[in-house]
């Protein structure tokens, strides 16, 4: 097991998503149960496995990227003929249960075995790699995938296609927008969560982020990334900080990491931040002489 990373709560409360890089013995075992729904993605070379869940049997050959899905509560029987790895994506039966709603499907979640879909893959590389970056978008990004991935595996395992509720083509009010921006703004520094602004706006989590989308014109996580960004810039321009003080108050985990992002948004680098706000600093020393 790896530790839960510091971007999570360590108390009662369950994130919407994490990931767990895993072996998988070789030989049959069943799996132990667990409260949130657990999506199997495979890594590596190809594996020929049996799969039971109930009176549910598959067999086949698990491919890099194919996952499974092993619905919350529920143990699986497996049966491999080699070790394994699997990137274990464990989803809040709660926010499933919220998007079920919101797109007016059931919200039941089926066992399910080798299934090869671009988006959920990406959703799990994407997490993946902010577990081997240490966290970099904190929670409000991991948020951000868990709403994704959930609506995704609902439409992948409804036979009729459907459209979302009419209210993802509203927008939200403009009133609640400024509540919320000016909630970021004042909580840069925090690690904020898509459902502790959802809760500022006064919507669930799947509602609140269409709602916000639409009325942002971008995710509510690239805002706040936009806003750190700009924290972040503001502060190097002054020049009286650090640049670990200008992380942790902009709220970035690392200064690598706001690094990254600074030049990802601005093309500067920090440094180059700095230095143009010498240059205007100076500039503004002569023109008061």
């Amino acid at each position: 097991m790896t530790i839960r990373p510091s971007c999570y709560p360590v108390r009662d409360e369950v994130p919407l998503l994490d990931v767990l890089t895993s072996p998988v013995p070789h030989g049959r075992f069943d799996s132990p149960v667990d409260g949130r729904h657990v999506l199997c993605l495979h890594l590596g070379s190809p594996v020929p496995v049996s799969y039971r869940a109930g009176r549910y049997e598959r067999q086949g050959t698990r491919l890099h990227g194919q996952f499974c899905v092993v619905p919350a509560g529920s143990s699986t029987r497996w049966t491999l003929t080699a070790p394994a790895t699997s990137l274990l994506l464990r989803l809040n039966p709660s926010l499933m249960l919220d998007t079920a709603e919101h797109m007016r499907l059931g919200a039941e979640l089926a066992p399910a075995i080798h299934i090869r879909d671009p988006q959920v893959e990406r959703i799990g590389w994407m997490m993946q790699a902010e577990e081997q970056d240490g966290h970099p978008g904190g929670r409000i990004f991991a948020d951000s995938l868990a709403s994704a991935l959930s609506a995704r595996l609902l439409a992948l395992q409804t036979l009729a296609s459907r459209r979302p509720a009419a209210a993802s083509a509203r927008a939200l009010p403009a009133w609640q927008l400024r509540a919320v921006q000016d909630y970021v703004e004042a909580n840069l520094d925090q690690d904020l969560s898509l459902a502790e602004l959802a809760a500022v706006a006064g919507f669930s989590v799947s509602h609140f982020k269409e709602l916000f989308r639409q009325a942002a014109g971008m995710p509510v996580h690239r805002f706040v990334l936009a806003r750190r960004v700009e924290r972040a810039r503001q502060l190097l321009q002054a020049g009286k900080l650090t640049n670990t003080e200008i992380a942790l108050e902009a709220g970035f985990s690392h200064p690598s990491h706001m690094a990254r992002s600074v030049r990802q948004v601005t093309g500067q680098t920090p440094a180059q931040l700095r230095e143009d706000g010498l240059r205007k600093i100076k500039s503004a020393a002569l023109v008061s002489e």
